[in-house]
């Protein structure tokens, strides 16, 4: 780990780049953030200059990238909303790039996903490989981490399965829930994401978890951890998407996409490889019973209110 040059960290008020940037400060490193959230509160006082992600200004964000050594990337969005797209983040995550590029960035941890691929009918991992086409060709040295669902108290998948099975008599899953997921720790991602920045050369590295559930034993862990065991019933994809968007008005929020419920079914997030974290979301999620799925975790009141923290002290 070099720990004289800067080390920026994109949306270090946020979820997964605030983990980034804790690690990389207890690690004694000078950390700065790129964010659109300026406002929002800052966990790290003065420790951690916030400057705009500039994606319409690339020479502004090349000047804000100056005298850094190693980039961490976790910018993306979730799905297509009025308010951003898929393709306006591939196209501003280029924009960064080459600002990284120009500013004489030596080396970038990228977050993606498992099992990208420029063919899938999926923007979201179609625009993630995109993304890793275009490291690979940057000339930069760079890791690229493909997780699959990330946990911890900031999180929204997990969350909000507890939240629905605290509210309601039952739980719907889409066909029979035998598609797998390997959930990763923030934290675990985070060390990961340091201890490559320090590394040289081109590595790819799929980040998941100690565990793998069918998502069907995945809601009934979660049951299990928070005391709110419910039944559990198979829905047409068709039926628990028309059901989400009723959810989704009563929240105001998007609950899941179609893009989600398809890359979920088609087993997109798990993959045949040894696992990067250590930490099992069985006992996270005991050690956090009390708290998980209290809540509501809205994607966008995140989007829409650039100023309070995503978890409330």
């Amino acid at each position: 780990m070099n720990k004289f040059g800067i080390h920026a960290v994109t949306g270090a008020f946020g979820y997964s780049g605030r983990y980034i940037a804790a690690r990389l400060l207890a690690e004694g490193c000078e950390v700065i953030t790129l964010t659109n959230s300026r406002a929002r509160a800052n966990p790290f006082g003065g420790r951690v200059r916030a400057f705009p992600l500039a994606f319409d200004e690339p020479e502004q964000l090349a000047q804000s990238l100056a005298g850094v050594d190693v980039l961490y990337n976790t910018y993306w969005v979730r799905f297509n909303h009025k308010l951003f797209t898929h393709a306006q983040a591939v196209q501003n995550t280029l924009v960064l790039f080459e600002s990284a590029r120009q500013a004489g960035v030596r080396r970038i941890v990228h977050v993606s996903i498992t099992n990208p691929s420029e063919d899938s009918s999926l923007e979201y991992f179609a625009g993630k490989a995109r993304l890793e086409r275009a490291l690979r060709e940057s000339g930069l040295d760079y890791s690229i981490l493909r997780p699959t669902v990330l946990f911890g108290r900031e999180d929204i998948l997990i969350n909000n399965i507890a939240w629905a099975l605290r509210r309601f008599p039952f739980f719907a899953v889409f066909g029979d829930g035998s598609y797998r997921l390997q959930p990763i720790y923030v934290e675990d991602l985070a060390d990961l994401a340091v201890t490559e920045g320090g590394r040289d050369g081109k590595n790819l590295i799929n980040a998941i978890g100690p565990e793998t559930f069918t998502y069907r034993e995945l809601v009934d862990a979660v049951g299990g951890a928070i005391g709110r065991r419910r039944r559990i019933i198979q829905v047409s994809p068709g039926l628990g998407y028309a059901a989400s968007r009723v959810i989704g008005r009563f929240v105001h929020d998007t609950f899941v996409t179609r893009e989600e419920i398809k890359g979920l079914m088609d087993g997109l997030l798990c993959v045949n490889a040894p696992p990067t974290g250590k930490t099992r979301l069985t006992d996270w999620m005991r050690a956090n019973a009390d708290t998980l799925g209290r809540n509501y975790a809205s994607e966008l009141a995140r989007r829409r209110d650039r100023k309070s923290p995503y978890f409330p002290a």
